[in-house]
């Protein structure tokens, strides 16, 4: 005969695991509250569970802007990002999270969907190499309920409207151009650029905990300097990026030109980074430094190989 009563216990054990994990037991997330809002925030970037990676696709448009001219279609786009959250605590910020991320933007033929891998500039007339937007890591400070003055965390624009959660996020950018000198205070030459985010999705699946993997949708424009490989010369203009996008259920859920050109060209992009990761983010203009250091290089190089 088993002993009754470590049954019972064991039992009492499961039943009550069971009652936890319960949908019945389940709470809605108030944005009002810090603790609620660092998880909003983590559950529309990444999802509930920690460490578990998360994708999220976009696909657009890009604009040519100068004064006097009508607007040109440049580029079509085809993005992503894999990511994920990790939890971070501080003794007295509280538990919150990190997120670390890689991200891919192809510029294709707006006609035909196409990579492009060559690009006949409108403005100069001059055909040259496409770089790809290529960024690793692109990973984001901590987000605590506290902040280290201890005011608390609050959503950026947080709305419920007819069942739909709303959050746009404006991100401005004025820093100094890394492919500049020592004088921008004088001269200029600063990169200046703003991008703005729209995640929205049914209210219950980012507010209702018993909801694990919401899928957010998510709306993406930039306005911005051109981009330093189309060799603009200085001329006047801006680029207007616009594109639509939503968190996938997986990297299989990529269209096929992403996945295609990942497998051939940007291996690593197939997983997050590591959640401790510490290297300095990357940005078009840092990879772009690059990428004219290298073919310099390669230029330098006498052909053959050998001494001349």
């Amino acid at each position: 005969m088993p002993n009754r009563r470590l049954t019972i216990a064991t039992l009492a054990v499961a039943g009550a695991a069971l009652l936890a994990a319960s949908p019945a037991l389940a709470r809605m997330l108030d944005p009002n509250v810090p603790e609620d809002a660092v998880e909003i925030m983590k559950r529309t970037q990444c999802g509930a569970r920690d460490g578990e990676p998360a994708v999220y696709r976009w696909t657009g448009r890009a604009y040519g802007r100068r004064e006097g001219e009508p607007d040109k279609l440049l580029f079509g786009l085809e993005g992503m990002n894999i990511r994920q959250c990790v939890r971070v605590e501080d003794p007295v910020r509280g538990v919150g999270f990190r997120q670390v991320s890689r991200e891919i933007m192809l510029y294709t033929d707006p006609r035909t969907g196409e990579v492009l891998r060559s690009w006949t500039n409108p403005y100069t007339g001059r055909t040259i190499d496409v770089m790809h937007v290529a960024n690793d890591p692109v990973n984001g400070r901590p987000t605590f309920p506290r902040g280290a003055d201890g005011t608390p965390y609050r959503l950026p624009n947080f709305h419920v409207m007819n069942d739909m959660a709303f959050m746009p996020i404006e991100v401005p950018l004025f820093y100094n151009n890394p492919l500049a000198g020592d004088y921008q205070e004088y001269v200029g030459n600063r990169y200046h650029a703003v991008e703005i985010f729209n995640f929205s999705g049914p209210a219950r699946e980012l507010l209702d905990t018993s909801v694990t993997n919401p899928h957010p949708a998510v709306a993406w424009v930039r306005i911005s300097d051109w981009m330093p490989w189309m060799l603009m010369e200085g001329r006047q203009g801006q680029m207007v990026f616009n594109a639509v996008g939503v968190k996938l259920r997986g990297f299989d859920e990529l269209p096929q030109v992403m996945r295609d050109e990942i497998a051939r060209n940007y291996p690593t992009y197939v997983a997050p980074p590591p959640g401790d990761d510490a290297r300095p983010n990357e940005t078009t203009w840092t990879v772009f430094q690059r990428w004219v250091a290298e073919r310099r290089a390669a230029q330098a190089r006498p052909a053959g190989g050998g001494n001349h």
